[in-house]
């Protein structure tokens, strides 16, 4: 049996949001390759996803119309995959020392169906308390953008997909609907101050990531330096 000192600490959890478009796939991939060259053990999941039964539920969620659901259908499928993610793929991997960025958590479920879709936070708040324990990221990164020229892009990498694999449910929703949502992260970054950190989504790749990465070391920069 190893000893208390022979365990591995506990890996950091860092979590991506932002609105449609903002570019999240791909600073979650740039963030996960920097740590990696770094000699950090990490992993990339995302949400809804991120295990099997999870993927499952995000095919429900993510395809079709609009209307599919009802509102309280959506936080309730979103919970049934989040729970599966999280015993199944986050917390093993932390307990292992494993560090784990994710694209969206439960943030998300507070933005787009609390905020855009009318559920109260309390309510939410209540359901994450009991289906996660409350259980948060160290870290989250808000990729900030203008819903428009999000959505414009979301829309042209959708467009390059199968008419039957697009995950554009929620790119399909009215434009007021994605304003209430930038509106809703922000709030919630605000009110979260210690974990969020907001980095504008415009410009390069590059320059968005190097944004990122300064967050990033401003943070755990001396855990990182000792690996």
């Amino acid at each position: 049996m190893n000893s208390e000192n022979d365990e591995s600490p506990r890996g950091k959890f860092i979590s991506f949001e932002g609105g449609e478009g903002t570019g999240k796939s791909t600073q979650v991939k740039t963030l996960q390759d920097t740590l990696k060259v770094r000699g950090i053990d990490v992993i990339l999941t995302r949400e809804p996803g991120g295990a099997p039964g999870a993927e499952e539920i995000r095919a429900l969620l993510l395809t079709g119309d609009p209307d599919k659901w009802v509102p309280m259908t959506e936080v309730l499928l979103f919970y049934a995959a989040r729970v599966d993610h999280l015993q199944r793929t986050i917390l093993p991997a932390l307990e292992a020392g494993k560090w784990v960025i994710t694209d969206r958590y439960a943030d998300s479920t507070f933005a787009y169906q609390g905020a855009g879709h009318g559920i109260a936070a309390t309510v939410i708040q209540q359901i994450h308390r009991i289906t996660t324990d409350n259980f948060w990221p160290d870290m989250t990164i808000l990729l900030d953008a203008d819903p428009e020229e999000g959505l414009l892009r979301a829309n042209n990498r959708e467009a390059e997909i199968s008419e039957n694999l697009r995950e554009d449910r929620f790119e399909k929703m009215a434009g007021s609907y994605h304003q209430r949502l930038r509106k809703a992260f922000l709030e919630i970054a605000a009110e979260n101050q210690d974990r969020f950190h907001i980095v504008p989504a415009a410009g390069s790749i590059d320059a968005v990531a190097r944004r990122i990465w300064q967050k990033v070391t401003a943070a755990y920069g001396p855990e990182i330096d000792q690996i």
